[in-house]
């Protein structure tokens, strides 16, 4: 298997040193007493915002040692940002806002005060091959010998990643493609049922009747709707096979997805569950949990928790685990999953936790455990888990779901490697239709458990 390449571009050490004013604001209140935070933006990308902590100007500057952006360039990416601009200098630049107050906006209008911007030019020739720093220091903010200063590291590192594609919806039962510049091979096949893997009794619970509905209602989706109630959603699991046709990998659903009592939703203190598992001494181990739900609120979202279990472990057990991302994607926009834990030659840990519907920012945080082994880093030590692992698009309700997965090129050893990645894949799209209003319906590949059920 060849990998692409891809560069990411990662922000972070970030401090802000204000000085203090001779006289004091309309308001009364330093800027030091109030929050500060900044938004980060690189042309063709998404925003990112991230907290910047203040510093006091007297005393010594220690790297935070956290990373707040990072942003992730595959080869079309590069080749638009290779060269000079007209104005001489080179095409990618950084930019970085700072703000003084508290993120979000009242009435419309930004809650926050804009302190001042800094500007990195990125000189990306030949970053495929070799990391670069661009700065690491002190900037300052504004003009004068009174304005403020900003520390901020960027810096660029190859990060090759293997792409595979589903050519079709996994409850389809689609082949997977390995994608390579303008070439398509065929690495996976994937097979879609109503039956746990390696296991026949599962946990249900008793809810109110529901119907079930089409993720979507246009016709490329294929197949009929189920019209006939069922108590919840269990059962479901795809089964990766290579093209020898020995299974590889599998997701299986292990807690079924039921609405929370006087609802049609999945509640997030009582998600549906998924298992991950690869093939070892002849069965079925258990490698990742996920969890899914679907979130309340102003945005319409679907949440999800992902564990990584020790390898010592012959269950499912919570106690075991390590969380390693938690976040949420839009329920009509979709977006990406994605497992991001920090890269250690930079210093800058990152794992995804609790973002806002639809946005791809990091939130800096080391991953949290579920049990105390110790040490903070049993999740590298035990699988060499660190910097990029994966991503994987999502789309939302009423759109034709053909998953791109990427996979960091470290953490795939063999192909059962990149399966496991390819059925957490299936797993988190299949959440979409499995956290859908129970008020709707699912399209008939997803009922087929009404007959099978006893």
């Amino acid at each position: 298997m060849d990998p692409c390449p891809f560069v990411r571009i990662l922000v972070g050490n970030l401090a802000l040193k204000i000085p203090v004013a001779s006289k004091p604001s309309r308001s009364g209140v330093h800027p030091t007493t109030s929050p500060c935070f900044c938004e980060i933006k690189m042309r063709n990308f998404p925003m990112q915002t991230a907290m910047v902590p203040l510093v006091s100007s007297d005393s010594p500057f220690s790297e935070s040692q956290a990373m707040a952006a990072s942003f992730h360039l595959d080869k079309a990416d590069l080749q638009k940002l290779a060269g000079k601009s007209i104005l001489g200098g080179p095409k990618a630049c950084l930019s970085v806002s700072i703000y003084t107050g508290r993120r979000g906006s009242t009435c419309g209008v930004s809650s926050g005060r804009l302190l001042g911007k800094v500007r990195v030019s990125l000189n990306l020739e030949g970053a495929e091959s070799k990391g670069c720093v661009f700065q690491n220091g002190w900037m300052g903010v504004g003009k004068g010998k009174g304005s403020a200063q900003l520390h901020l590291s960027v810096r660029a590192e190859p990060d090759p990643r293997f792409v595979f594609q589903f050519d079709g919806e996994p409850e389809c039962s689609p082949q997977v493609f390995q994608l390579q510049g303008n070439i398509r091979q065929p690495v996976f096949t994937c097979k879609f049922g109503c039956r746990p893997v390696g296991e026949r009794n599962m946990r249900s619970r008793n809810v109110q009747s529901e119907t079930c509905t089409s993720r979507s209602w246009l016709g490329s989706r294929g197949g009929s709707d189920c019209e006939r109630p069922v108590r919840e959603r269990k059962g479901w699991a795809i089964t990766i096979h290579d093209l020898s046709g020995s299974p590889v990998a599998a997701a299986s659903m292990v807690t079924p997805f039921v609405p929370s009592p006087g609802s049609d939703r999945v509640s997030r203190t009582n998600p549906g569950a998924w298992l991950i598992l690869r093939p070892g001494d002849g069965t079925w181990k258990p490698w990742a949990r996920l969890e899914a739900w679907r979130e309340r609120g102003a945005h319409d979202a679907l949440g999800y928790r992902f564990h990584l279990l020790s390898e010592s472990s012959s269950t499912a057990s919570m106690n075991s685990s390590i969380l390693l991302a938690e976040s949420s994607l839009s329920a009509s926009k979709g977006g990406k999953f994605t497992i991001d834990i920090g890269i250690a030659s930079t210093g800058m840990a990152q794992s995804n936790g609790r973002v806002t519907p639809g946005t791809v920012s990091p939130v800096c945080s080391s991953p949290r455990s579920s049990a105390d082994f110790g040490h903070a880093l049993w999740p590298v030590v035990q699988h060499g888990l660190r910097g990029f692992v994966m991503s994987s698009s999502v789309e939302g309700e009423g759109r034709c779901s053909k998953p791109f997965v990427h996979i960091g090129v470290q953490h795939v050893a063999c192909m059962e490697d990149a399966a496991a990645y390819v059925a957490l894949a299936a797993a988190i799209d299949l959440s979409m239709d499995a956290c859908r209003l129970f008020s709707q319906k699912l399209r008939k590949e997803l009922c087929q458990q009404i007959d099978a059920s006893p």
